[in-house]
Formats: C-alpha cells, sequence, structure tokens
C-alpha cells in the first residue's frame, strides 16, 4: 500500500502505528527551523478520501490499535469533520485505543472547550505539542505564531478536556546570545502549564532552510556546541518544577545525551548524569550516529 502524499512525518512513538493524512502539510508553513512542509500546500482532504484511506487501512491493519492523524495539521480540520473520521475509526478499527495527533497552540486556542471534550470523547487522546521555547522575542525571531501566554491558555484548554500532551523543547535554538533567556522563560512556561510528557531535542537545520533561519536574527547565529547544549539542559531541568509528573525523555535522535526519568521525582539524577556527562566521566553519542 502506498497511497500516502509525500513527504511523511509522524513522532518517533508513533513509528509502529498507523498513519492516516487527515491533512497534508502545514497551515501555518512559517516556523524559521522547520523543514518538515516547505514543499507541500495545506489542504483539509475530502472526507470521501480520508475513508477511503480508513477502509484500505482496516483491510491490511485489522488488529489496528493506535492511529496518528497527519501531517502537521490535523486540528485546523472543523471539528464535524475530525468527529466523523474519529467515528470512522472507531467502526473500522474494533480494537482501537488512541488517536494521536499534533497540535499547534492556535489550532488549540481556535477550538472551544466544548469541541475539544466532543473530540477527547471521540478518542482524539494524546497530542504532541511543538513548545520550542517560552521566550516571545526568540518565538518572534522564529515565527512560531504563539506566545508563551497563548501556549499556556491553549495546554490548560487540552488539559481540561483530559487529553495527554507531549512537549518538545529545541535546545540550541537562540544559539550563544539567547540561551539564559530562552532557558529562563521555557522553564517558566513549563511551571505554569500541564503536559503529560516532556521532551527535549537539539536544533538541527536543514541545508534549504538555513538561511531563512539565520537572516532573523539581529545579529550573527552563535550556535551551541553539545556541551552548550547539556548545560541548557541541566539548567532548565534544574528551573522546572511542574505543576504535575511529568515524564521527561531527551531520546530523540539529535541528542548528545539520550535521558528518561520523571520529574520532580528524578530531578537531582537527571542533573547529576548532565553534569557526569559535562565532565567527560559520561560519553556523548557522536554525532554521526545523530539525526533529525
Amino acid at each position: 500500500m502506498n497511497f500516502y502524499d509525500m513527504p511523511l512525518y509522524r513522532p518517533p512513538s508513533e513509528g509502529r502505528n498507523i498513519i492516516l493524512q487527515a491533512t497534508l502539510g502545514c497551515s501555518h508553513n512559517r516556523c524559521t527551523f522547520c523543514s518538515m512542509y516547505v514543499s507541500k500546500e495545506f489542504e483539509a482532504r475530502p472526507l470521501a478520501d480520508v475513508f477511503s484511506d480508513i477502509a484500505q487501512l482496516a483491510q491490511a491493519y485489522p488488529d489496528g490499535d493506535r492511529i496518528f492523524l497527519a501531517d502537521g495539521d490535523a486540528l485546523k480540520r472543523e471539528t464535524n469533520d475530525l468527529l466523523q473520521i474519529l467515528s470512522e475509526l472507531k467502526r473500522k478499527f474494533p480494537r482501537l485505543s488512541r488517536v494521536s495527533s499534533y497540535a499547534m497552540p492556535s489550532n488549540l486556542i481556535r477550538k472551544s472547550a466544548d469541541e475539544l471534550h466532543q473530540l477527547r470523547d471521540a478518542g482524539l487522546s494524546m497530542l504532541y505539542y511543538g513548545m520550542e521555547s517560552g521566550h516571545d522575542p526568540l518565538l518572534r525571531i522564529i515565527r512560531k505564531g504563539a506566545t508563551a501566554n497563548m501556549m499556556v491558555k491553549s495546554l490548560h484548554k487540552a488539559a481540561d478536556a483530559k487529553m495527554k500532551v507531549s512537549a518538545t523543547v529545541i535546545l540550541g535554538l537562540g544559539g550563544a546570545d539567547y540561551w539564559e533567556a530562552h532557558i529562563r522563560d521555557t522553564a517558566a512556561l513549563i511551571n505554569e502549564a500541564p503536559v503529560t510528557y516532556l521532551s527535549t531535542l537539539q536544533l538541527g537545520l536543514d541545508p534549504a532552510i538555513k538561511t531563512r533561519f539565520l537572516e532573523r536574527f539581529p545579529k550573527d547565529f552563535k550556535p551551541q556546541d553539545d556541551l552548550g547544549m547539556l548545560q541548557e539542559q541541566q539548567t532548565l531541568l534544574s528551573a522546572c518544577s511542574p505543576p504535575s509528573a511529568v515524564i521527561f525523555r531527551s531520546n530523540h535522535a539529535s541528542n548528545a545525551l539520550p535521558l528518561a526519568g520523571n520529574l520532580p521525582r528524578d530531578k537531582g539524577r537527571l542533573i547529576k548524569e548532565l553534569v557526569a556527562a559535562q565532565q567527560g566521566e559520561i560519553p556523548l553519542i557522536p554525532t554521526w550516529a545523530r539525526g533529525y
């Protein structure tokens, strides 16, 4: 079966799960660090086409129990469309236990509390959320299309709807000049906004968009090396006091040091591992073995 509109992306934890393209591309598609959908025009696919894909996927994977709604912007669809898609998924996949998608802050803000509750009740239970940073000047530089306050509001809406959220932060996003403000304000955001999972990844730029990223900074961008990234991560974890328990991971392929634990329970151990890595006592993953 090869009916996907390429390129196709999904979070690492969805690697073994079924992917259904409810939309194509990204309606925002302006973030300067992201090259995922630069080759696509955003489209909410016709429901008939989505239902046809569901039928084919159900025939190929009758025991499928987890489904990810691609591309980058499924929540941009009208709620009634999403409810119909979720209903059809339940009908075709009797073992379905979870449906997930990416979620932009603007899309969560646009949905009413009632709409989000309806979507959760219909089966959309997990959202992957690109937090990137909590520092408003940096968010403007990278054209995120969101402010820290907007993210706090959107994440509370998701939590109120009983949706799990997996949020990501990009280490090195502000380079050497912005890193302290980037990390300070990101920790403050995490401390205000409930998330279920939190992960960090290290900045990596596709050569095709590197100039676009760099030209937005008011002065020359000084990239962080691995030690700088580890210092950012140590500072972030030290400042994090989330409102509820958070499962933390830095197991993205871009990271120099994989970490895993729960916050706040394992904060001390994680910080010790970061210090040891900075002192050369724990080896880092070689750059040739990393990916984005």
